[in-house]
């Protein structure tokens, strides 16, 4: 899952905490070294890959009006894809080579064919989208409109437009569950979250009955990041505008085990607020579901919160302006990037202690893996491009290589797939 651009999620930090901000841009000699040594760069001491394989990781540029496209076969940029006004959330489809970007200020999404590399369709939304979730059948998408009060449901077979339905104010995340039966959106002005019944797929549906408003609830002031698990069984936000994380139990489908043997579980309902670090602006969540770590902002430290006992296990000092993490396969390591210190952290979930730090451009932001991990690719907000960071090295971590993105970029996603020769 890919997340709006800070400069929204800090839409609901104090103006105070902002204006603390004093980044120092990256060496441009350092840059320079770095690309020139990518130039010639070759696969030596890497995964080899078979013939036909292709990886690329697709950067969303706010400031340009266009997607990066970087081989992490080859290590070097591939292409730059012109797409609408302000790009900022992007998906990958896990059944499609197709990648999907939302265009902020065109009130649009774009569709590029991850085969060719190219805008394949562009999907009229509505007032200021910033995020899409893309549900597991790789048949729908659903995406926030923030200046409308409104989440839209896409259907990516006929590449339009199928239903919309109210939101609170301002909402920025719209995350499918894994059952594909809820949609949690956070609605960032109003601080609530909207829970919406969706509808199981059928090829040619549209309409209002695809969404139906379930449950809301108050209180979550600038309500932001969402996590659900995979069981689909929970959801947290993070209140970014204040200091806690709200846990919120999910309805379970009425002829599941669950509900026959507790029939309050057929109802949403708020299990917990849960004390964290100030101004959590990210929550990342392990793959084994057990834990979540909220990226605390305001205060420099992450939080690690049990979601078996809805509880906060500890908060830890991490670095200047934590504002993304991303967790390891193999639910060990997490990975913080501190915008306000040009870096990121690598901290020992297992040890609960900081393993090392390696610097990156400025203003660290968005993560993400390349599919086996063994590279970890972050999209520095302030020098427009994109660190390189091999995850096997010793101490754990070290710096690779600098590759060029465009301005302001905003999210990274990766996209792995074979082509015939």
């Amino acid at each position: 899952m890919q997340h709006y651009n800070l400069t929204d999620r800090l839409a609901a930090v104090p103006t105070f905490l902002r204006s603390q901000f004093h980044l120092s841009r990256f060496s441009a000699f350092a840059i320079t070294a770095a690309l020139t040594f990518t130039s010639g760069c070759h696969r030596n001491n890497f995964p080899d890959v078979p013939s036909g394989y292709r990886e690329y990781a697709y950067v969303s540029n706010g400031g340009s009006n266009t997607v990066s496209v970087l081989d992490l076969v080859y290590l070097r940029q591939d292409r730059t894809i012109q797409v609408g006004g302000n790009p900022t959330g992007l998906a990958t489809n896990p059944v499609r080579n197709e990648v999907y970007v939302v265009n902020t200020q065109s009130g649009s999404v774009s569709v590029i064919d991850a085969e060719s590399n190219r805008v394949v369709a562009t999907i009229p939304v509505h007032r200021l989208p910033y995020f899409i979730s893309v549900e597991p059948s790789g048949h729908r998408a659903y995406v926030a409109n923030s200046g409308s009060n409104t989440v839209s449901v896409l259907d990516l077979d006929r590449r339009r437009e199928i239903a919309v339905a109210g939101t609170g104010e301002q909402p920025g995340i719209a995350i499918i569950s894994s059952d594909m039966r809820s949609l949690v959106v956070t609605n960032r002005g109003s601080g609530s979250v909207s829970i919406f019944s969706v509808a199981p797929y059928q090829p040619n549906a549209s309409g209002p009955q695809i969404l139906r408003l379930r449950s809301a609830f108050s209180g979550c002031p600038g309500a932001t990041d969402a996590v659900i698990l995979r069981d689909s069984s929970k959801a947290f936000i993070a209140c970014s505008a204040g200091h806690q994380v709200m846990a919120i139990s999910l309805s379970a489908a009425a002829d599941s085990w669950a509900a026959k043997q507790d029939s309050s579980l057929t109802t949403d309902h708020l299990l917990a607020f849960l004390d964290v670090g100030l101004n959590p602006v990210h929550l990342a969540m392990k793959p084994d579901t057990g834990e979540v770590f909220s990226s605390n902002f305001g205060s420099d430290s992450i939080s690690e919160i049990s979601t078996w006992t809805n509880e906060v296990s500890g908060t830890y000092t991490i670095g200047n302006k934590p504002v993304r993490a991303i967790v390891a396969s193999d639910n060990s390591s997490l990975y913080i990037s501190n915008f306000g210190a040009d870096s990121i952290s690598l901290w020992s979930i297992d040890d609960g202690r900081l393993i090392t730090s390696i610097h990156t451009g400025s203003a660290p932001d968005a993560l993400a893996f390349s599919a086996d991990e063994h590279l970890l690719l972050v999209a520095d907000s302030h020098s427009g491009d994109v660190a390189v960071i091999r995850t096997q090295s010793n101490p754990g971590a070290t710096l690779f290589t600098i590759l060029p993105a465009g301005s302001s970029p905003n999210a990274i996603v990766v996209k792995a797939l074979n082509v015939k020769p």
